[in-house]
């Protein structure tokens, strides 16, 4: 495959070598996860490229250390106006061949400002909100809507690098296998981890149901529950309340760390999860997911390609065929009863379970 090459806008008819990319995506886990496969393409067809990425220090301990990552420049939205001051410093350091923005909020457009690139490319100026568009220099043309993760492949199109195959190479990575060994060792049955509660209270669902989920999945079907997400105090919250209720006490994980998650979520065979970046880890890990989803459309942030006979959808109504949009619906994830949960559980257990050589270090 031939190395890319750009069109240099200040000198008509000439080419600049792809040397050094800056990724502008700052946003949370899950926008992390679906930006893995674009830089995995980006690498197959340049490996030889230098990569930087702009993002928050939560999601940069999921990508660092990434073979497709070779350098992180922290936004810290905690420190305010000091955020964009550190950064703009940073970028000051440093020239790049092309800058591609993946996030629309004026933020992202300050950040990309910022960066020294004859080509800024991205999104349409109907997509661009809060008037991105005026920071880029180029645009992915207008399109119909997708997924996320199509919607982040449009600009290696316009690249004209393939995105097939799709790949995240998320891990784990070898040095972390013994930490995950030695996590699953006291545990003796297949585990399926639960993400008690999401970033936004509209997209979590209620604790008390996790805890008659928790006494099914081990009386029923035989897994052991576990835990997994930060240590918010909503998380904080689920946790308290799922303990109480539940006749077979779960794992906990909570506060693990986003790498030691990768660990989890991959020596799992079920994960159960609302609409939130371990969702789309799973997906990533090829491990099975139970997605909960009523508040985001499933269709433009629902697991990619993938375990759609396992999602629990309440955005739509009952034979709705709704558009894929931004959307969202609040006040319904109270739809989802614990029934129409366990009834994917089941699902799953016809459908996937069978598959044994693709169980975690435990299943």
């Amino acid at each position: 495959m031939a190395v890319p090459t750009l069109r240099d806008p200040a000198a008509p008819g000439a080419h600049v070598p792809l040397d050094r990319v800056c990724i502008v995506m700052m946003s949370a886990v899950g926008d992390a996860v679906h930006v893995l496969p674009v830089l995995e393409a980006l690498k197959r067809a340049s490996p030889h490229t230098h990569v930087t990425w702009v993002l928050q220090p939560g999601p940069a301990t999921l990508v660092r250390g990434h073979r497709a990552v070779d350098d992180i420049i922290l936004f810290d939205r905690a420190k305010g106006l000091r955020a964009f001051t550190d950064v703009r410093a940073e970028l000051a350091r440093r020239r790049f061949d092309l800058v591609i923005g993946l996030q629309v909020y004026f933020k992202a457009g300050i950040v990309t400002a910022f960066t020294r690139a004859p080509v800024k490319l991205g999104f349409d100026r109907a997509r661009a909100r809060d008037a991105n568009w005026l920071f880029t220099t180029h645009r992915v043309p207008p399109g119909t809507p997708r997924h996320v993760q199509d919607q982040y492949f449009e600009f290696l199109t316009w690249l004209g690098i393939e995105h097939e195959p799709v790949a995240w190479n998320l891990g784990p990575w070898p040095e972390e296998r013994a930490w995950q060994r030695s996590f699953f060792a006291p545990i003796d049955r297949p585990a399926a981890a639960i993400v008690v509660a999401t970033s936004k209270p509209q997209k979590d669902w209620m604790p008390e149901r996790w805890a008659e989920v928790v006494d099914a999945l081990h009386h029923d079907f035989g897994l052991t529950p576990i835990l997994v997400g930060g240590r918010s105090p909503r998380e904080e919250h689920a946790e308290r309340v799922i303990m109480e209720r539940a006749r077979h006490a779960p794992v906990s994980a909570l506060g693990s760390g986003l790498r030691r998650l990768v660990a989890i979520l991959d020596g799992s065979v079920l994960t159960l999860a609302p609409d939130t970046g371990p969702m789309h880890m799973s997906v990533a890990l090829e491990r099975p997911v139970v997605g909960l989803m009523a508040y985001t459309n499933p269709k433009r942030t629902g697991p990619y390609r993938r375990y759609h006979d396992l999602l629990v959808d309440a955005y739509g109504d009952v034979g709705e065929d709704y558009p894929i949009s931004m959307e969202n619906r609040p006040d319904r994830m109270d739809r989802i009863t614990v029934r129409d949960v366990l009834d994917r559980v089941e699902r799953w257990r016809a459908a996937y379970r069978p598959d044994a050589a693709r169980s975690g270090p435990n299943g």
